[in-house]
């Protein structure tokens, strides 16, 4: 797994727990800025010990441009909550993602890789470590919009935190499946979900369910605090895609992504026009009930 940001890392660990059938590795290769995220999964592995993973801090900067991040939204340690927090954990973060990536992928036939956000990490092993590409399945990536952006009128968070990391794995002929704003957004969690929580710790459940509920609040507030009725499931449903395809429906489809426009930068443009030269997937169809019941009861167990 590659992220640059762990506001759901602890919803990921329980939801890769519960589904530790799947031939994944236990990694996380993270961003390297703000160096507080990247203590929550060392906490998350803590709390939900079936699945523990394995932490490296990743990139310092993007390839070019400046840092962005979602400090303003997710505070400065990546993870909102009601109150609660996450209890403290060793530090198990290890330094040095890309020479760990690069042996991760030496060691592998074919690789499935699920990636919450930028690119940086994976764009750097494409450019210094070519060899290593034919051994990428596929990228499952939570990334970029079609229609509109969330950081910016025109981006994606994830596209424009590092643009240039996309365009170069779509250069190289990486297998790239999008699962972009709108996907993400077809499942929601409201406040029936948190009260769902909270009627399951009045019947008896533990101390881990009673943080799972506390921090899914905290994330549902920042849809809350913004006049919606919900909140997407962004991570989990990314996750989903990967681990429960048989939910989504894929189309082949030629992705872009703008590099110099003033107020475009990190727009990803996608095509779906017959006789196009793909080169990925986007889900065009989620059944939306679906996926956020699994997630929610792929969590509620491994709480």
């Amino acid at each position: 797994m590659i992220s640059g940001s762990c506001r759901w890392q602890t919803s990921q660990s329980a939801f890769r727990a519960a589904r530790k059938e799947t031939a994944h590795s236990r990694n996380a290769f993270g961003e390297d800025f703000p160096t507080g995220h990247c203590r929550t999964p060392a906490q998350s592995g803590n709390l939900f010990p079936a699945h523990r993973l394995s932490v490296y801090t990743g990139a310092g900067r993007v390839l070019l441009g400046g840092v962005e991040t979602a400090e303003r939204i997710l505070g400065a340690t990546g993870i909102r909550s009601r109150g609660q927090r996450l209890p403290e954990a060793p530090d198990v973060v290890r330094n040095g993602a890309f020479d760990a990536l690069a042996a991760w992928f030496g060691a592998q036939n074919s690789t499935q890789i699920l990636a919450l956000g930028p690119l940086t990490n994976l764009a750097s092993l494409a450019l210094s470590r070519p060899d290593l590409l034919p051994r990428v399945g596929r990228i499952t990536w939570m990334g970029g919009g079609i229609t509109l952006g969330n950081h910016t009128a025109s981006a994606e968070f994830n596209a424009i935190a590092d643009p240039e990391a996309l365009a170069v794995l779509l250069a190289r002929g990486v297998p790239v499946r999008m699962i972009d704003l709108e996907a993400c957004r077809r499942a929601q969690i409201t406040e029936a979900d948190i009260r769902g929580l909270h009627g399951r710790i009045r019947a008896g459940a533990g101390r881990r369910m009673e943080l799972l509920a506390d921090l899914l609040g905290g994330y549902l507030d920042i849809g809350l605090e913004r006049g919606r009725s919900g909140m997407a499931l962004f991570d989990p449903v990314a996750a989903a895609a990967l681990l429960s395809s048989d939910l989504f429906t894929f189309e082949e489809a030629r992705i872009e992504i703008e590099l110099c426009g003033n107020h475009t930068r990190g727009r990803t443009v996608v095509g779906s026009v017959p006789g196009m030269n793909a080169n990925g997937e986007i889900a065009v169809e989620v059944e939306a009930g679906a996926v956020k019941h699994r997630c929610l009861q792929t969590l509620v167990a491994a709480a």
